[in-house]
């Protein structure tokens, strides 16, 4: 069997969109949007010009189904995996997280979920190895590394309003 074709037109001041047609004759595309968010779309069977489903999805939802539908695939999120089941991720401070403008090691995260915090990206800084008395801002990125589990925890609490 060949590689599916994936077909690219740009749309001037949207963003670009590609079509695939499966082995089935199935007609999708993706919508990719400048601002990251993505429209998939499936069209009709009787009529691949018809559009049967579409779906938005934001930059974050978009990423989270290119790991679901590909768990090798470099994404924004997803850093690094190894045999060892350790994972590497980035997850958000939001400005209406409760750990906004509190200290770091008030979230226990590391007595809570065994993840380690290794470094704090803030604007264009990187911040490696932050201390406890380390103050988090909203829309500072953490990088916390540990097991699926131990991240998957992290991420609860820190999005903890």
């Amino acid at each position: 069997m060949s590689a599916p074709r994936l077909r690219a037109t740009p749309l001037p001041g949207i963003g670009v969109q590609y079509d695939l047609v499966t082995r089935e004759h199935r007609h999708l595309s993706v919508v990719a949007h400048r601002d990251g968010a993505r429209t998939v779309n499936v069209y009709r069977s009787d009529d691949p010009d018809s559009c049967a489903h579409s779906l938005r999805l934001s930059a974050p939802e978009a990423g989270a189904l290119i790991d679901a539908l590909k768990p090798s695939h470099h994404s924004a999120s997803l850093l690094y995996t190894t045999d060892l089941g350790l994972v590497a991720e980035r997850i958000e401070v939001a400005a209406t997280s409760r750990w906004n403008g509190r200290l770091l090691g008030d979230t226990r995260l590391r007595t809570e979920t065994g993840a380690s915090i290794v470094a704090v990206l803030r604007r264009a800084e990187a911040i490696p190895s932050p201390a406890p008395d380390f103050r988090l801002v909203g829309g500072d990125t953490l990088i916390v590394i540990g097991t699926r589990e131990g991240v998957d925890a992290a991420a609860a609490i820190l999005g903890q309003e």
